[in-house]
């Protein structure tokens, strides 16, 4: 490990990822490990909070590290490794239970949101923002990226570490900083664009799945909403629709939305959505054949194996750090 800045962040394996997952977060990642120290994790441990059939979540870890790989994570600049294959992170997730206040997971928005929806609620689903804590907090990260929805979650990591640390009176984790998504965050459903786009969207229209086939994107964004009148241009607010069309092909064009909508501004719906679907046919297309290669390649294996050592050899210091504070060593 090195002197820049660590970065730690990760993606639950649950659903099928979409074109706001690539936009707004893994995109993103390459960028980022160009110029900081990166620690990308697939957070499996997270996505049984809900229950989850077993052969299919094996499937989607899977599946997970391989559009990883695929959508430009380079393991030589990267570590990549599953979550549940470091017991570090459980390990340290319950000494942190035991310096959080019942009263501060209570409070978690995401908790009252998804519990309302669930028919059982586990104490998993309730203690989801402690394991994520201890997720960021073990690798002594600077930096997490995440959505808007995610910044409450970090700031109760932020909160343990600063007591922690008062308590022991001694450095026993970096204060993690939120990162937000510098763009892409605004990527909203096909189908109503007042809602981010997510892995689980009801309605099969309303995203774009990173494996989707050429006839489904075309479909997809053929019926995508549009606002009323017919001038392409940028504004969230007045023209939300439009605006998050052009948000995704900002994105996949290495542009800015404000550029794609000035050179189609004497266009027609019609012939923008069709340079869309082109855009997203061959950009997709392209990240599904790199899938291929890696899914069912041994290499997938020796890569995770060999983030799973590059991360133990961070978590395991530590883990062991925190145990001897607390009178565990």
């Amino acid at each position: 490990m090195t002197d820049r800045q660590r970065i730690f962040s990760g993606i639950k394996p649950t659903g099928k990822l979409h074109i706001g997952n690539y936009l707004g977060a893994i995109k993103q990642w390459v960028a980022l490990a160009e110029q900081q120290e990166t620690i990308f994790c697939i957070v499996d441990l997270h996505a049984i909070t809900l229950p989850q059939p077993p052969d299919q979540l094996h499937q989607t870890i899977r599946d997970l590290a391989a559009w990883y790989l695929a959508c430009g994570i380079d393991p030589d600049k990267s570590v990549i490794f599953v979550q549940s294959h470091n017991p570090d992170h459980a390990n340290l997730a319950w000494v942190l239970n035991c310096f959080t206040p019942y009263g501060d997971l209570t409070r978690m928005t995401q908790f009252k949101d998804k519990s309302a929806k669930a028919e059982f609620v586990s104490a998993g689903l309730f203690d989801y923002p402690v394991l994520m804590a201890a997720d960021i907090l073990l690798y002594d990260t600077h930096q997490v990226p995440v959505g808007e929805d995610q910044v409450q979650h970090v700031e109760l990591c932020r909160d343990l570490a600063r007591r922690m640390n008062h308590r022991y009176q001694q450095e026993l984790f970096v204060i993690p900083q939120v990162k937000l998504a510098d763009s892409g965050v605004r990527i909203k459903s096909l189908q109503s664009p007042n809602k981010k786009m997510s892995k689980s969207e009801t309605d099969p229209l309303g995203t774009i799945d990173l494996a989707d086939p050429a006839d489904q994107i075309a479909r997809k964004i053929r019926k995508a909403v549009t606002d009323s009148g017919s001038q392409i241009s940028y504004d969230p607010e007045a023209r939300p629709a439009i605006s998050n069309l052009l948000e995704i092909f900002a994105g996949f064009a290495d542009s800015t939305p404000q550029a794609v909508a000035q050179q189609y501004s004497d266009s027609s719906y019609k012939q923008f959505k069709q340079d869309l679907t082109e855009l997203l046919i061959d950009k997709l297309g392209t990240l599904q054949t790199r899938f291929a290669r890696y899914r069912d390649n041994k290499v997938l294996d020796q890569i995770l194996e060999k983030g799973l050592e590059q991360a133990r050899q961070v978590s395991a210091q530590t883990l062991a750090r925190v145990y001897q504070a607390v009178g565990l060593g």
